[in-house]
């Protein structure tokens, strides 16, 4: 695994964290001195080979996978303090640039654990070509990418989600990926969003991952077809809009006279945006602790296969979580019933 800090960032790093570029230990074992004792003496040589077996080995035994989550958002959208209030860590230092940060995840049942490599870009778009550092071609299949939204500021959140998908579509597009492979990752999209299924009690209480098995078995099942509105905007990974700062909802209906109706239409617009990118939506709040471990969870899910425990949640207008393939148009209408004063074609 590469290892870096903050790329383009002042400050020190985080703790446990290099702040370097490096090639990772079978780089580090190549490229040092014992390098030509391959060539020269015998029983060098084998110590070399030996530690390179042994890192292999190790490294095969590893089940879970490095996967990426990138947050992208305005700044002071509360990205970093999103990550960090997941790690248990209350007093940092905000980078700039591009941020790295990363999520310990462990399987209890396999007993295997990993690290989620997080990447949070600095809320000006100035940085965006920074991206180039942590998303590539190799990695773009293993990333979820995180659009995060302050909701303090709701009048910002459309035009917010929309320039940061922008800049993703815009990055993806420079690495030229073939078009047959782009191809298969917009299928697969389509085909976990189709196969959405609410969690039951059937649900195992503990982590585990899909078995090749259950996914020849999704194979052969029967789809419905998509919705006119949805993932007409297929970037080929997954998206999760966090909408950070709900707590401030209080505020607003206090100090501004936001009504129900004025939330459910903010809602809506942002449901649409989520239906488009057949993405997942999580409302959340670091002050009041809100879907916090709910994140973790999601990220986990998406990147490393472990299955929905949650149900959606609409009810609270604080604490909304809608997963991936379980919206649609019609849902959305349903927020549109109520309203008095709004219209649904009302401009956001």
């Amino acid at each position: 695994m590469v290892a870096v800090g903050r790329v383009g960032s002042f400050g020190s790093s985080p703790v446990g964290l290099t702040s370097t570029y490096t090639g990772g230990p079978l780089a580090n074992e190549l490229t040092s001195g014992n390098g030509g004792a391959v060539a020269g003496d015998d029983e060098d040589g084998q110590k070399l080979w030996s530690c390179i077996l042994s890192e292999v080995s190790t490294c095969s035994r590893s089940k879970l996978p490095a996967g990426k989550n990138m947050l992208l958002g305005e700044d002071g959208a509360g990205k970093t303090s999103l990550i960090r209030k997941i790690q248990g860590i209350e007093e940092y230092k905000k980078g700039r640039g591009l941020e790295y940060l990363y999520l310990n995840v462990h399987d209890e049942d396999r007993d295997d654990q990993t690290r989620c490599n997080v990447w949070i870009l600095d809320g000006d778009p100035y940085h965006k070509g920074l991206l180039k550092f942590s998303l590539d071609a190799i990695s773009l299949k293993d990333t979820l990418v995180t659009l995060v939204v302050d909701m303090s500021k709701p009048w910002t959140a459309l035009d917010s989600v929309q320039k940061w998908a922008s800049v993703v579509r815009e990055h993806t597009d420079k690495l030229k990926i073939p078009p047959e492979e782009m191809k298969e990752m917009e299928q697969k999209l389509i085909r976990d969003f189709q196969e959405y299924i609410e969690p039951g009690e059937d649900f195992p209480a503990s982590p585990q991952r899909r078995t090749t098995a259950s996914q020849e078995d999704k194979d052969d099942s029967v789809v419905l077809p998509l919705g006119a509105n949805t993932l007409t905007q297929n970037l080929g990974i997954p998206v999760l809009v966090v909408c950070t700062k709900c707590d401030a909802i209080s505020v607003l209906e206090k100090e501004h006279d936001y009504r129900d109706e004025h939330l459910d239409f903010i809602q809506s617009h942002i449901q649409k945006f989520c239906l488009q990118y057949g993405a997942a939506l999580i409302y959340t709040s670091v002050k009041e602790n809100k879907n916090i471990d709910l994140v973790y969870k999601y990220i986990v899910q998406e990147l490393y296969g472990f299955p929905y425990k949650i149900p959606a949640t609409v009810v609270e207008k604080d604490a909304v979580f809608i997963p991936a393939g379980w919206d649609n148009d019609k849902k959305i209408g349903i927020l549109h019933e109520n309203f008095q004063m709004l219209k649904a074609e009302d401009n956001f």
